[in-house]
C-alpha cells in the first residue's frame, strides 16, 4: 500500500466531512491515552514518575479544545499497539508513524509531525555518511538505490542500533541488513545511545527529532550523518493512534489538531520543544 503525507490527509478530511452526523463523545468519560514516557523530548518521565514534553503538552491543548478529560498513563513501546487493539486504552500518542502495514489494525488523527529519519554517530569513531543534510524520499528508486549503496559501503560489517518495532527497524531490515549490516533492536531509544556512547555500536538510527534531542546533550562527542529518509516504510508522519473504527475520536482530535496547526498553537509548541518547525500545516 502506498500512502503519502497529501493522500493520507485528503483522505482523513473527507471522513471527517462524511461523518459530521456521528454523535458526540460520551462527556462523563474519561479517556485513557498511553504513552512510552521514554522518548525525548516528545514524551519523558520525571523522576518523581510524572510525564511531560511535546506529546503531553500538546495533548492537553486537544483535549481542552476537543472537550474531553483524559488521563495518560506509561506503557512499553513494544506491544503498544497491541494493547489498544485489545481495549486497554483509548489511544495512544507516542510519535507513531502513520504506514499502510499499521492502517490495516488501527486508525489515526491528522499527523501533527512531519520529518525523516537519519543516523548518529560518534565524533571519534571517524565514520561520516553521505549525504549529511540531504533528504531521500524512498518512493523515488533511483535517489534511494545510490543513497543505499553509499551508505552500506560505509556500513557493511558494522552494527547499527534501533528501537525495536519501528520504522526505523523495518528501513534497516529492508535497506541495509540485506547489505551485510548488522542490525541490533533494543526495547527502547535510550537503550540505543547509551550503547552507541559506549562503544558496543557504530551507528545508531531514529527519527530526526529524536536524534536532535540527544545531539543537544552530546554536541562534543556525537553527531548525526547520512541523509533523511522520507516515505515508503518511513510512513507519512506521526499521529494520534484509535482504535479501528473509532471515527469519532480520531475527527474530534484531527479538528482540534487543525485548529491549533491554523492559530499557530501547534508551530509554537514545536519551536517549544524541537527549537524548529517539526509540524505540518494542516
Amino acid at each position: 500500500m502506498t500512502l503519502t503525507r497529501s493522500t493520507f490527509l485528503r483522505a482523513a478530511l473527507a471522513a471527517a466531512v462524511a461523518l459530521t452526523a456521528a454523535p458526540v463523545l460520551a462527556q462523563d468519560k474519561k479517556l485513557v491515552f498511553a504513552t512510552e514516557g521514554a522518548f525525548p523530548p516528545f514524551n519523558m518521565t520525571r523522576p518523581d514518575g510524572t510525564l511531560y514534553g511535546f506529546e503531553l503538552d500538546m495533548l492537553d491543548e486537544v483535549a481542552k479544545r476537543a472537550g474531553f478529560e483524559y488521563e495518560v498513563i506509561s506503557q512499553a513501546w513494544d506491544g503498544m499497539i497491541q494493547g489498544l487493539v485489545d481495549g486497554k486504552y483509548d489511544a495512544v500518542v507516542d510519535s507513531v508513524t502513520i504506514t499502510g502495514k499499521r492502517l490495516e489494525v488501527v486508525d489515526f488523527s491528522l499527523p501533527y509531525t512531519t520529518g525523516g529519519s537519519t543516523f548518529a554517530v560518534m565524533k571519534e569513531s571517524g565514520l561520516e555518511l553521505d549525504g549529511t543534510g540531504t533528504f531521500v524520499d524512498l518512493t523515488e528508486e533511483a535517489p534511494t538505490e545510490a543513497a543505499i549503496n553509499a551508505i552500506a559501503e560505509k556500513l557493511a560489517g558494522k552494527t547499527v542500533g534501533v528501537h525495536v518495532a519501528t520504522i526505523q527497524a523495518d528501513f534497516l531490515a529492508t535497506y541495509l541488513e540485506p547489505k551485510g549490516v548488522t542490525i541490533r533492536t533494543y526495547p527502547n531509544g535510550p537503550d540505543v545511545y547509551q550503547d552507541l556512547m559506549n562503544g558496543r555500536l557504530d551507528a545508531g538510527m531514529a527519527s530526526v527529532t529524536n536524534i536532535s534531542a540527544f545531539l543537544e546533550k552530546n554536541t562534543e562527542t556525537a553527531m548525526a550523518t547520512g541523509p533523511s529518509f522520507k516515505g515508503g516504510v518511513m510512513g507519512a508522519g506521526a499521529a494520534f493512534v484509535v482504535q479501528k473504527g473509532n471515527a469519532e475520536l480520531a475527527d474530534k482530535i484531527s479538528a482540534a489538531l487543525k485548529s491549533m496547526s491554523d492559530d499557530g498553537t501547534l508551530e509554537a509548541l514545536s519551536n517549544q520543544w524541537f527549537g524548529m518547525v517539526v509540524t505540518p500545516k494542516l
